[in-house]
């Protein structure tokens, strides 16, 4: 496969939040330098996204850049600029504004790159939908975008949808959470004091036939911080040994069958149930 770049976009203009976005420090640093350190140790080279006039800006000067050269509006611009630059390798992007986002979250994108796929990209939480902007670009998805571009259209989110994406589950509850106001700061600010009073969740789980006989078990509690239930099958799918792709059960949960990307919450009733099987 292509080799991998990593792009932070720290272009935008932060109108909602009244105050730079890459500048707000939730770990002990500026956002920006946080989600440098978080991807930077993962890609071949990683470099920042910014407008022209913000080349010397005391918080960008430092790093790598790639300056806008697409004369367009939104993400698009620099997901472009970056492609104009380096045509024959793939980018894994990132926005700067993910002060929730865990080192698990990339390396598991990363490591679902395949070959037959123009994008990797994980389900928002909140509607079901690519999230364009903790995703691995392909040149080929560049390509088409670019197109897409000069047909009028600028959504980079639309052209996951309408391409061969490789879609996964949510990897850690509120992940991608984006932090754009000064209320989403506030409490983005108190997730991560209060880690257990945020992201984490505690479940009831129950287990059918084949299943339960593995588990060792009927029923069980657990906290956890995955968003959906598809990666926590997969994750207890490993510590049971279930012989069952998740393609191949049924979930319910709080007593109605749910699709495995549906939004876990706190106190859910969550049950698997595998195929029948005989004749």
């Amino acid at each position: 496969m292509r080799p991998l770049y990593g792009l932070i976009l720290a272009g935008g203009a932060s109108k909602r939040m009244g105050t730079d976005k890459a500048a707000l420090a939730y770990h002990g640093k500026p956002q920006l330098q946080a989600a440098f350190d978080v991807l930077s140790p993962l890609v071949e080279k990683c470099f920042v996204s910014v407008r022209p006039d913000q080349t010397e800006n005391p918080l960008r000067a430092d790093f790598p850049q790639i300056v806008d050269s697409v004369e367009i509006d939104g993400p698009a611009a620099g997901l472009l600029s970056a492609h104009l630059a380096h045509r024959d390798v793939a980018w894994l992007v990132l926005a700067c504004d993910l002060p929730m986002l865990d080192g698990g979250t990339l390396e598991n994108l990363i490591a679902k790159r395949e070959a037959t796929n123009v994008a990797v990209a994980y389900r928002s939480e909140h509607d079901g939908l690519p999230e364009p902007l903790c995703a691995i670009w392909e040149p080929e998805a560049l390509d088409r975008l670019e197109q897409q571009v000069l047909d009028g259209r600028t959504c980079p989110r639309k052209l996951l949808i309408n391409s061969p994406t490789k879609l996964l589950e949510p990897y850690a509850r509120g992940a991608l959470d984006n932090i754009n106001t000064p209320e989403e700061r506030d409490d983005a600010t108190r997730r991560l004091e209060h880690p257990t009073g945020g992201p984490m969740i505690r479940l009831k789980l129950e287990y059918f036939a084949q299943l339960r006989e593995l588990a060792g078990r009927r029923e069980q509690t657990l906290e956890t911080t995955f968003a959906t239930v598809g990666p926590l099958y997969e994750e207890l799918r490993a510590t049971y040994a279930f012989p069952f792709d998740a393609s191949k059960l049924r979930v319910a949960i709080n007593g109605d069958f749910a699709p495995w990307t549906q939004p876990l919450k706190d106190g859910d009733h969550v049950v698997f149930i595998p195929p029948v099987t005989g004749g």
